[in-house]
């Protein structure tokens, strides 16, 4: 338990560090995103700030249940490897959203969101692509513990609010979050998959 309290610990400080840089000073001047009909249908919604940042709560779930050491390093080989493609595309191809023309003094909960974490760094969301990449190894690990489905529905529920919660704060557009899902969804299956055929071969 603590050796997985200090890799995660360890691998999210690494993550961050990169993240702020390629933030901070991108090889390349971005590329502002285009907005959809979906980004106009979705107004601005301060309240789905904790729904945001139950991410860091919600991509600890996995790991935490993982008591085999192989499954273990297959997720965080697989959600290094989704986080790595991501920071790679953000360094060679350098997004931002578009100018949301919201005073933002008047939420400043929000405020203090932007000034850590401009509106950079677009697509793909890694915030969505993490957030889906754990709800799959997490479904597939309630279902092996026999969690009853109301859970399950739980778990797909938080997902899906935290992928909203990237277009209700004005964080990312529609394809930001679309190119998530094409990141993350992947990734957790193949990582998945070779986890399940080590189980086999043992």
């Amino acid at each position: 338990m603590h050796l997985k309290g200090i890799g995660t610990t360890l691998f999210i400080s690494m993550f961050f560090g990169a993240y702020f840089y390629l933030l901070k000073d991108p090889a390349y001047p971005p590329t502002v995103m285009p907005r959809t009909f979906l980004d106009h249908l979705i107004g601005f919604q301060p309240l789905a700030l904790p729904i945001y940042l139950s991410l860091w709560v919600y991509v600890s779930l996995p790991p935490a249940l993982l008591a085999a050491r192989r499954e273990l390093y297959d997720y965080g080989m697989g959600m290094a490897g989704t986080c790595l493609v991501g920071l790679i595309i953000f360094y060679f191809w350098p997004t931002a959203v578009p100018a949301a023309h919201i005073d933002w003094a008047h939420y400043p909960d929000v405020d203090f969101l932007k000034s850590m974490d401009a509106s950079g760094n677009a697509c793909p969301s890694l915030h969505v692509a993490t957030a889906v990449f754990s709800s799959i190894w997490l479904h597939y690990l309630l279902r092996r513990f026999g969690a009853p489905p109301w859970i399950l529905i739980v778990n797909w529920v938080w997902c899906a609010g935290i992928a909203y919660s990237t277009l209700a704060l004005r964080q990312h557009v529609a394809v930001d979050v679309l190119a998530g899902l094409v990141l993350g969804v992947p990734a957790a299956y193949l990582s998945l998959g070779r986890s399940r055929q080590g189980d086999a071969s043992i």
